[in-house]
């Protein structure tokens, strides 16, 4: 048994930030199921929003932020945000990432969709990647114990407070107990649930299932972030950072369209208008070859997508065949990003005791029903470093919860039972058959745009699909590396996740922000002014209403 005080579940920025903020009065260790440099954070690209410049407000920052949300985010939560980002930009500036800078040596900033002035902190278009790195450095320099290419398996409950948690050692193929007083669960989004998404084949929504099965709620599942451009085919990530240097989008006239959705933002509105707006001109014939728009970066010249974009560069001359400085990229929506995740306080806080979350596994509903672009990866830093300062606060005001032998034998016990009783190698139906259908249903049925009767038979064809999987069973192969049994607990938790999309997003009878009802094409303030609640109960989520905290800024139409 290994004993931390504080366990941080996820080596990307949010879980790095949390435990270096952690380690300065708590024992802490940092579990990945990879190892953190290869973080679904270092994926992003566009920039880190946050109030640096002359003419710019924290005021601003936070209604961009509460319009952005379509008024679902909880402003006591935004004004945190906005509120510690500049400290959080100059402390990671200190630390070393290397953010590029303007002709004046300070930090530069550009535009990002929805908000009011160019605001997001940047590294090229390495942003992610660069801050990870540095953070990761500096992890390693505090000695901050890291267990890569461990996976959570299971949080340790006993008398309703989290004491541990269940470890699955994927080289030595071995179960491991690690005894907690704290954990934070900084474990990245669910984007493999969908069959057209730009995260990494990681992001299975691991931590959010696990927390969800020991008796968390979960919040605002059913808002999911569809980015409006990707690579067509492949559905690479291209970054707004792309629009935000000035790029354009056209149809197959040559169109800018956007001026017929967004006369004012264009292509730098928010991402739900951007995504609806491309696919709305693709259902009406104006898609090139009926299947694409372009973003059109050729006038902005060589010189300006070397210095500014040069990953957008290499992505699309390496997976499209195309120089984006010489000929416009091919690009559809894909899903990016969950707004929903762990229900935590403005300290990273869940209802379950003993548990706390950050980053995009939580839902402190900085996002509400829309997240800009920039303020996500703000969020994994303020909040990462929130939780971290509370988890140690919480460890050191607190004695050890008890963890005992019966509940670690149960534990084990239903682990041994995933392999017992069941058909090994699955006979007619395996674990990628229904992986596929699911993330296949996902996509047709639960994506940018979506309807009632649709929705009614998703949730029916997904409990299918989770009886299906009950009768699955990974092979009983006790070696390193068994990828055939993570491949396996992966779709139990997307699985369980699709299931509260799904329902949730049947349940809330309006449109708003990402989550749009063809049948329901209004938003709805005096039914839907709250957040989704979801809890496990014995037959599936159970779902209610949760209270919006609205502090300065009262609902108003949403234009761009």
């Amino acid at each position: 048994m290994l004993i931390h005080e504080v366990l941080v579940v996820g080596g990307g920025l949010a879980g790095l930030m949390a435990a270096l903020a952690a380690s300065e009065k708590a024992g802490v260790a940092v579990l990945s199921k990879i190892y953190p440099t290869r973080s679904h954070s270092g994926a992003a690209q566009g920039g880190f929003n946050s109030v640096m410049g002359e003419g710019d407000s924290v005021e601003a920052h936070i209604f961009d932020t509460v319009k952005g949300s379509d008024y679902l985010g909880d402003q006591d939560a935004i004004e945190v945000l906005c509120s510690e980002g500049p400290e959080v930009i100059l402390e990671l500036e200190r630390m070393g990432v290397p953010w590029t800078r303007d002709s004046a040596g300070g930090i530069a900033q550009r535009p990002l969709g929805g908000a009011s002035f160019p605001r997001a902190c940047f590294a090229a278009d390495f942003s992610g990647h660069v801050v990870l790195h540095t953070l990761y450095e500096r992890a390693l320099q505090k000695g901050i114990k890291i267990y890569p290419e461990q996976s959570l398996v299971e949080l340790l409950v006993e008398d309703g407070r989290v004491a541990g948690a269940l470890v699955y050692d994927l080289a030595r193929a071995e179960l491991e107990v690690i005894r907690s007083k704290v954990v934070i669960l900084a474990t990245g989004g669910y984007g493999r649930a969908f069959a057209k998404t730009t995260n990494a084949h990681s992001s299975t929504g691991d931590g959010m299932a696990i927390a969800y099965r020991a008796g968390a709620t979960l919040s605002d599942m059913e808002f999911v972030q569809f980015h409006p451009t990707t690579l067509y085919g492949t559905n690479l990530l291209i970054s707004e950072a792309a629009r935000g240097e000035g790029g354009y989008l056209r149809n197959a006239g040559g169109e800018r369209f956007m001026a017929g959705y967004a006369p004012q933002k264009m292509e730098l509105a928010p991402r739900d208008l951007v995504s609806r707006a491309i696919f709305q001109e693709i259902k009406e014939g104006r898609g090139v070859d009926g299947q694409y728009v372009h973003l059109d970066l050729t006038h902005l010249g060589e010189t300006l997508v070397a210095e500014r974009l040069p990953q957008v560069r290499d992505l699309a001359i390496r997976y499209a065949g195309v120089d984006p400085a010489k000929a416009p990229i091919p690009i559809e929506p894909a899903q990016h990003y969950s707004m929903g995740g762990i229900r935590t306080d403005i300290w990273g806080v869940s209802s379950l005791p003993g548990l706390m979350a950050a980053g995009e596994s939580a839902n402190v509903s900085v996002h509400g029903a829309n997240r800009l672009g920039g303020n996500s990866l703000l969020e994994t830093v303020v909040f990462g470093r929130r939780s971290g300062r509370k988890a140690a606060e919480l460890a050191g005001q607190s004695s050890w919860p008890v963890l005992s032998g019966e509940t670690i034998a149960r534990s084990r016990e239903s682990w041994d039972s995933m392999f017992a009783g069941k058909e090994q190698g699955v006979g007619d139906d395996d674990v990628f058959r229904i992986r596929q259908e699911a993330t296949g249903i996902m996509t047709r049925q639960v994506g940018v745009f979506r309807v009632g009767s649709e929705l009614e038979d998703a949730v029916s064809r997904l409990a299918e699909l989770k009886e299906r999987y009950k009768m699955c069973a990974p092979r009983a192969v006790k070696q390193p590396f068994n990828y055939d049994l993570t491949d396996y607990l992966e779709l139990g938790y997307l699985l369980d996740l699709c299931e509260v999309i799904a329902g949730g997003a049947l349940r809330r009878t309006e449109s708003r922000g990402a989550h749009y009802r063809l049948d329901y094409p209004r938003r709805d303030d005096r039914n839907w002014l709250c957040h989704t609640f979801a809890r496990r109960g014995e037959s599936g989520p159970e779902f209610s209403d949760g209270p919006l905290k609205i502090t300065r800024y009262a609902p108003q139409e949403r234009g761009y």
